[in-house]
């Protein structure tokens, strides 16, 4: 039985990923230090003889050197997300995003882990805009957020150069789905809006909704960490892959099928409406992956397309948010 250390696990991604793996007979150790995880995402999974959780900061290196001790994988999720929240403390975002990053890569290395996978993001095509996005063309980051996760795929890719160390990024495109947190400033748009709508208060959209997203289902992201981590293909290792479904939604239309979902459970959220407001700093107008290149390395295929991953995130969200 193989051990597996989720970084971030507490997290939304992180969770499902825990619970994903302990389902498939996998040890699953958990490092968050819940600075935006939750323990309520966790209830599952410690009821699971195989769950282990450490309470611990990525920052701190000897924390890393404990977690990963007899781990055969690392799925790399900690990070503090938000181009926003970069943008307001970017030192945090660094410390966290890069420091820990590498705090873990040094731990990896010298315990002898088979595999480095990590969340890399959409962001660091910056201000390219070819569409769609293809993992050997990108831009200059726009955010301090970008920059972070771009300095992660360098890291990586030295440390596979450098010291053998097996590594795979997944650029994770607007991820959404169930156990992503509703609340905070800097919470994610689509649980935002969710929980807006079922109070019938106005969401406001930044911009005039025409912006695009490549919104992409937890199941899917889940898909590719699998395949990332189990993968044989020689030539599927120590590369960057878009982690999305190869198609966009604006933020009209997903404001527009939320409310079909919702009223139909709530005819009341159908007469709810919708504010628009300035553009955000940072914020790219169009997002949209190819995912050709996991297709054809990784054998992946997205299960969910936006409207039945939504379909499916709002019947969670009506069931846990009530």
């Amino acid at each position: 039985m193989e051990k597996i250390l989720i970084t971030g696990g507490a997290g939304f991604i992180g969770s499902n990923l825990c619970e994903h793996f302990l389902s498939k007979n996998y040890q699953v150790v958990c490092l968050d230090n819940f600075a935006t995880g939750h323990r309520h995402n966790l209830t599952k999974c410690l009821e699971n003889k195989n769950f282990q959780l450490i309470e611990g900061d990525i920052r701190n290196l000897e924390t890393c050197q404990y977690a990963v001790k007899g781990i055969s994988y690392v799925l790399h999720q900690a990070a503090l997300g938000s181009v926003p929240r970069s943008i307001n403390d970017p030192i945090t975002s660094n410390e966290v995003n890069v420091n820990g990053f590498l705090n873990m890569l040094v731990a990896s290395r010298d315990a002898g882990v088979k595999r480095f996978i990590y969340a890399a993001s959409s962001s660091t095509y910056g201000d390219s805009e070819s569409l769609p996005k293809v993992e050997d063309k990108i831009g200059k980051p726009l955010s301090p957020y970008a920059i972070t996760k771009y300095v992660n795929e360098l890291y990586a890719d030295i440390f596979n150069k450098t010291y053998g160390l097996e590594t795979i990024g997944l650029r994770y495109f607007n991820v959404f789905g169930r156990k992503q947190d509703p609340n905070g400033a800097y919470a994610a748009v689509i649980p935002k809006f969710v929980k807006l709508l079922m109070n019938h208060e106005s969401p406001v959209i930044n911009g005039d909704g025409n912006y695009s997203r490549d919104f992409t289902y937890i199941d899917n992201v889940i898909q590719m960490n699998e395949k990332a981590m189990l993968t044989e293909n020689p030539d599927a290792v120590n590369q960057v892959y878009n982690t999305a479904v190869g198609d966009r939604t604006n933020l009209n239309d997903m404001v527009y099928l939320l409310k079909k979902y919702l009223s139909e459970k709530d005819p009341k959220i159908a007469e709810v409406h919708i504010v628009y407001g300035p553009y955000r700093k940072g914020d790219i107008p169009h997002s949209l992956a190819s995912v050709e290149k996991a297709k054809k390395l990784l054998n992946y295929q997205p299960t969910h397309h936006f409207a039945k991953g939504l379909e499916e995130a709002v019947n969670w969200y009506w069931e846990n948010l009530k």
